[in-house]
Order: structure tokens, then C-alpha cells, then sequence
């Protein structure tokens, strides 16, 4: 439940960034007696960034040009001239969630079964100085309805700093530029299969430390040191983590001028202190080479991963790998503009949990809807694969239905959940069958802030389940509103 504590915490919160932001917001519209955005909706709506998960790639300042803007009611909160020449300029905008999960027969019935909702309203604030620019998002959260659930670090973190990071941008040669960041981000590099934002449940994962970009025409390469921040219930305590840090490079070469085709190279490095396995507990050092191509020419899209990890476990060597492949096809001039969807991915388990040698693929930060909103089975000693089809009834309304099927990689090792927690023990059993999985999902785009969603699935459990406890179906609903601008 929402604690009387976090009720006022949320109002006052609530009341500050609406107070701080509306007299700004009227200032803006009215510099130099002039509207600074077009009336008429509609009027160069392509201009408009696309809203991301981050908030702070996206650019608004093509609203300090008049006639730019498309007549939103949002535009004189996304552009706040704070001098007369543009030079500085302040970015506001917010996010107000929430997302409510049922579960029946959790973990194949050896956990009582729960429903929960979570909660979280972001607010952010992005000042641009020339160079230089500041960006802080606060979050306020809650969870209600969960009786039985112990709570995660991914439930609720009362009132806290998601984001608050300085920056500065210099061009170092002709059409590249050099971007620094110090400070609490959320990152997602490439397909978000090692790291990524965890946008789904009720708090996202940030990381505290340094990254910086060189950007160009063709190619981009990102170097980073990060901790990913560990969350706690109480207010303004999070912190980053003793336990974990990761450090690396990612580069992206563009195969075109419109960034549709391209090829991924990386180097990421991982060091966890308390890593858990079927195997045993120990300090892992893993180093991750790998690489991805991806393209979209408007029908096709595909996305092809290869990465191999080397490391140290325990004091002994670690050697792991995966595949993960994704096709799809769209019928855009079709009725309902029908879309094809084949995914499959294969990640080493390991081999013998007796020998020295770790052989457990580890995802590091992973985007866990690769293998299904709501599937419990994470990205470790799996075999899966996924093909989904999607109608769209609307052109701001999908329908889909996905079916999955399971595999162990490795007979000799467990069964991960998304976060890495090891579900069942490979142990008891030889079956490699984990289970199949069918999922319903349907969203629409309400208005241009507000998203609605939902979903069904059912996970049938299959041999290997079986063999070692409780095998009960699970069954699992969402539904969410998501009103962001």
C-alpha cells in the first residue's frame, strides 16, 4: 500500500515542478511579444523528436524557430528560452505510470500466487548552456496490493535521483563531436541485450559514472566506467553499487546515410563480487567481445548478435557465448498492415558443475522483453525461440500474439530468472524441455502522451519443470497507462 509518508512525498513533488515550470512556460511563449511556436496543429509534426525511454537524447530546440512547432499543448513546457539570443534554454517534461501485474501459480506453483500495482511519476529538467548542459530526473514510486510478493529492488524506491548527470559537447573535427557525461544516467547500448534501461518494471536501471561519445557521420563509439545503482525503499538512499561495475567501448558503423543499416563492435567488461550459479558463489570477471548487424529497409528488419565472454570465476577460468537472431516482415500497404516476427537465441549454460571452469553465458544489465513481457526465464543456459504476429486495427493501435519454447542449453546446468537468480537447479533432471509460453498483448496510443497497454500470457511447464518441483501452469496479466510528454 501507499504509505501517508509517500502520499505527501508524491503531492509535494507533484506541486513543486508544476509550480517551478507553468511561469517559465508562459514567459516562453511570449518573448519578444511573439508566439514562439505555430498555432495551427499540425504544422511540421515530423520535426518533433521521437519520446525515449532516456529523455535526454531528445531534442526540442527546433522550437525556438517560429513556425516549428506543431501546436501542442506540451510545446512551451519542451522549449524555455531562459535568454534572448536561445543560447541557454531549459527542456522540461515528466512521466506519470502505472503498471499492474497479476500472477498465478508464481515460479510453477512454489510460490503464493499475487497481483501488485506499481506506481512512479519522473519529472525531469534539462538546462542547455551552449556546450554545457545539466539534466536531473527525479522519481517518486509506490507499490500497492502486494501481499504475498517480498519486495525487489525493482519495486519501489520511495523518492530518489534516477538521473542527474553534467555534460559537455565539443566538435573536435569537421561533423564529430566529443560528448562527456559525469554523474547517474540510464544507458542502453545497441539492442539493449547488455545494457539497458529495465523499463519495465517499477524502477529503471541507472548506473553512476563517466561515459563519453565521439559522434560522427558514419560511426559513433561510446567508452564508459559505470556502477549500476542499487536501490532502496527509503527516500533519497540509493547509491551505486559495491558489488558491481562494468566498463567498456561500443562502436556502431553506419552502412547508410539514413542510419537504417549498420554493424555493432564491443568490448564490455564486468566485474561482480557475489556472482551466484548453479555451479557455486564467487567473484566473476568477465570480459565480453562481440558484435551485431542490424537492418530495416521498411519491410524487412533483422537484428543478428554474437558475443563470446572470457573471465575468471571463483579464481578459476570462465568461458561462455550466445547467438541471438531476429527477422521480421511488415505488410505496410495491407489491410490491419500485418508484421511477421522471428526471434531465437541460444546461451551457453554450463557444462559440468563439478569441473573448475564456469561455462554460464551472464547478460550483464539485459532488456528482459526479448524473450516476452512477462516471461519469468532470463537470458542464461537457454535455448529460445519466438515467433509472433502483429495486426494493427488503428494506426495508433497494435494487436499481437507471440508463442515461445524453452530449452536448456546444458543439461548440467540451471534455469535463470531475467535478474539472474537462479530458479531451479539443473541437478535433479537430464530433460532440457523448460516450456512453451503463449502471449496476447495489445497497446494503443491514445493521445500523443497517453499509452495504454495490456496483456495475457500462460507459461505450461514442460520436462524439466516437471522433474524438479512444482509444475503448475503460470498464468500472468498486465495493464498499464503511461502518460509522458
Amino acid at each position: 500500500m501507499i504509505t501517508p509518508r509517500q502520499r505527501r512525498t508524491l503531492r509535494r513533488f507533484a506541486t513543486v515542478f508544476l509550480l517551478a515550470n507553468t511561469p517559465v512556460a508562459v514567459q516562453a511563449a511570449q518573448v519578444d511579444d511573439k508566439p514562439v511556436m505555430a498555432s495551427a496543429p499540425g504544422t511540421n509534426v515530423d520535426r518533433a523528436p521521437t519520446l525515449t525511454v532516456e529523455r535526454y537524447p531528445e531534442d526540442w530546440s527546433h522550437l525556438a524557430r517560429i513556425g516549428e512547432g506543431a501546436g501542442r499543448w506540451t510545446e512551451p513546457l519542451k522549449y524555455i528560452p531562459l535568454r534572448e539570443d536561445g543560447a541557454v534554454y531549459l527542456t522540461t517534461g515528466m512521466e506519470a505510470r502505472s503498471r499492474y501485474e497479476a500472477y498465478q501459480n508464481t515460479n510453477w506453483g512454489s510460490a503464493p500466487d499475487d497481483g501488485y500495482a506499481w506506481h512512479r511519476f519522473m519529472p525531469y529538467a534539462d538546462l542547455h548552456a551552449g556546450s554545457i548542459r545539466v539534466f536531473a530526473q527525479p522519481i517518486v514510486t509506490a507499490i500497492s496490493g502486494a501481499h504475498s510478493r517480498p519486495r525487489t529492488p525493482v519495486d519501489t524506491t520511495g523518492a530518489d535521483m534516477l538521473q542527474a548527470f553534467a555534460e559537455v559537447e565539443a566538435e573536435v573535427a569537421e561533423g564529430t563531436t566529443l560528448r562527456v557525461s559525469v554523474g547517474r544516467k540510464l544507458l542502453s547500448l545497441g539492442a539493449g541485450r547488455f545494457v539497458s534501461t529495465r523499463y519495465g518494471p517499477g524502477i529503471p536501471q541507472a548506473f553512476d559514472g563517466v561515459d563519453a561519445t565521439v559522434k560522427g557521420p558514419r560511426r559513433e563509439v561510446t567508452a564508459f566506467y559505470l556502477r549500476p545503482v542499487d536501490t532502496s525503499p527509503d527516500d533519497f538512499d540509493d547509491r551505486g553499487s559495491r558489488q558491481k561495475s562494468t566498463w567498456g567501448f561500443y562502436t556502431t558503423h553506419w552502412l547508410g546515410g539514413g542510419r537504417s543499416f549498420g554493424v555493432d563492435a564491443y568490448y564490455l567488461g564486468l566485474r561482480d563480487r557475489k556472482a551466484v550459479y548453479d555451479q557455486g558463489a564467487g567473484k566473476h570477471i568477465i570480459h565480453t567481445f562481440g558484435t551485431r548487424a542490424f537492418g530495416d529497409t521498411g519491410s524487412w528488419h533483422w537484428n543478428v548478435e554474437a558475443a563470446v565472454q572470457r573471465g575468471t570465476f571463483a579464481g578459476q577460468r570462465s568461458l561462455a557465448w550466445g547467438v541471438a537472431t531476429e527477422v521480421g516482415y511488415r505488410f505496410a500497404t495491407a489491410p490491419l498492415r500485418p508484421a511477421l516476427h522471428l526471434a531465437a537465441d541460444i546461451v551457453s549454460g554450463d557444462r559440468d558443475r563439478d569441473d573448475s571452469r564456469l561455462g554460464t553465458f551472464n547478460p550483464m544489465f539485459p532488456n528482459g522483453k526479448f524473450l516476452g513481457a512477462l516471461t519469468p526465464v532470463g537470458p542464461r543456459n537457454l535455448v529460445h525461440v519466438k515467433p509472433s504476429f502483429a495486426i494493427h486495427p488503428r494506426a495508433d493501435m497494435a494487436v499481437s500474439l507471440a508463442g515461445a519454447a524453452f530449452w536448456r542449453q546444458s543439461t548440467d546446468d540451471g534455469v535463470y530468472s531475467v535478474p539472474g537468480q537462479l530458479l531451479r537447479g539443473g541437478s535433479e533432471s537430464d530433460a532440457r524441455f523448460i516450456g512453451k509460453q503463449l502471449e496476447l498483448a495489445i497497446a494503443w496510443q491514445a493521445t500523443p502522451e497517453l499509452n495504454l497497454s495490456a496483456s495475457a500470457s500462460v507459461f505450461d511447464p514442460g520436462s524439466f519443470i516437471r522433474d524438479t518441483g512444482s509444475s503448475r501452469p503460470i498464468r500472468m496479466v498486465s495493464a498499464m497507462a503511461n502518460f509522458r510528454f
